[in-house]
């Protein structure tokens, strides 16, 4: 029972950073109404600016995570400004088009300038575990989750509460009716790049701490869609329990069924469950529900 228990919370907390990588997804969802396919590539040039500024500049972490920070919000800004911008007021297809090849873009200049070389992350939290009694849990996981938490708490508040959140919300249902009422509807979706470039970092940071860095581990955004999905690309606190129950169900499967049925399981289950809710509920659990009227 021990080990079940163990497995439950490392999968809560893996599922935690599934959500926090998806939060990128919905922040840039709920500005924009794109979905963002490039999110995993973000991610992943997010951890080679870490990297760089670690390794090759020779910073302290305290430096390096700060300026890090900066130039992937930079660099969030500029995607923006150089592929998005000029679709403003384009249909979603065009937008969502764009996002899928910024993410071959993406992979391709992360390949051009740093190579398909495996390459050491920078320990940023501790590599030893956390022990409670017999239970072993990952110290960067549960400082992930523990910022995935604040993250969500602090993003819900920004969207719900504040003038420039509500603003951005706005923006995301009509980009011509945002416009006319003096919303300004490029600075809205450059601003909800920005926030999902930081955030792909700070992911990034937390599911590399200490291993090795290449260009596949991008594939996480891929990992992270069904926790999007499953939550609704409106819900920023709904992804907290969707997290929860993906990375839960991903790793009972992995290591109870998957020796059953000869492996593959646990990758599938996040899919499956995502399928299922999405049966029953097109919008995810706790997305919204539009209502036109004809």
């Amino acid at each position: 029972m021990i080990y079940v228990i163990n497995d439950i919370i490392t999968g809560a907390l893996i599922g935690l950073l599934y959500a926090l990588v998806a939060m990128g997804f919905v922040v840039i969802y709920r500005a924009s109404k794109v979905f963002n396919f490039a999110q995993g590539e973000l991610v992943i040039l997010g951890g080679f600016i870490v990297w760089y500024t670690t390794f090759e500049l020779g910073l302290d972490l305290w430096l390096a995570i700060p300026l890090s920070l900066l130039l992937s919000a930079l660099a969030g800004y500029l995607i923006e400004r150089i592929f998005l911008t000029k679709l403003i007021g384009e249909s979603v297809f065009s937008m969502v088009m764009v996002t899928v090849g910024l993410l071959i873009l993406l992979r391709g200049i992360v390949l051009l300038l740093f190579g398909p070389a495996v390459r050491p992350f920078p320990v940023i939290f501790p590599l030893k575990p956390l022990f409670l009694g017999e239970m072993l849990i990952p110290m960067n996981l549960l400082i992930g989750g523990l910022i995935t938490v604040v993250a969500a708490v602090g993003l819900s508040w920004f969207f719900n509460r504040t003038r420039a959140g509500l603003r951005m919300t706005a923006v995301a249902e009509d980009h011509v009716v945002a416009s006319s009422m003096g919303i300004s509807v490029k600075g809205s979706i450059a601003f909800a790049w920005v926030l999902g470039a930081v955030l792909s970092t700070v992911g990034a940071m937390i599911f590399l701490s200490g291993k090795s860095l290449t260009f596949l581990a991008s594939e996480i955004g891929f990992a992270a869609l069904p926790v999007a999905l499953f939550a609704g690309l409106e819900s920023i606190g709904g992804l907290i329990l969707a997290g929860v129950i993906v990375g839960v169900a991903q790793s009972l499967a992995t290591n109870y069924l998957d020796p059953l049925v000869g492996g593959a399981l646990g990758t599938v289950v996040p899919y499956l469950i995502m399928l299922g809710i999405l049966l029953i509920r097109p919008t995810g659990l706790f997305g919204w529900r539009t209502i036109e009227r004809v």
